[in-house]
């Protein structure tokens, strides 16, 4: 079950990762917000604006390595994983 587990909870930041992407809207916005998660002004600016759809954007390097698992916690993420490990 841990490696079903594994594959939906890949699955699920993936999904996260888009949600907060799109939530963005707007180029401008997402520049900025990718600026303040520490993206150099040139690369945010490219990523702000390219034609990928918000899945393959979510699944990128840009957003994997910027909106972090870390990140994910401090903003109250759970892993399904530790979730299932501490009720077991």
């Amino acid at each position: 079950i841990q490696a079903k587990l594994k594959k939906l909870e890949e699955w699920l930041r993936n999904r996260l990762r888009y949600c907060i992407w799109h939530h963005w809207k707007k180029p401008e916005r997402k520049r900025k917000n990718l600026i303040r998660l520490g993206v150099n002004h040139n690369t945010a600016y490219a990523w702000s604006r390219t034609r990928m759809g918000g899945w393959a954007v979510a699944q990128s390097p840009i957003l994997g390595t910027t909106i972090t698992i870390k990140r994910l916690r401090m903003r109250g993420y759970v892993s399904l994983i530790e979730y299932y490990k501490r009720d077991v």
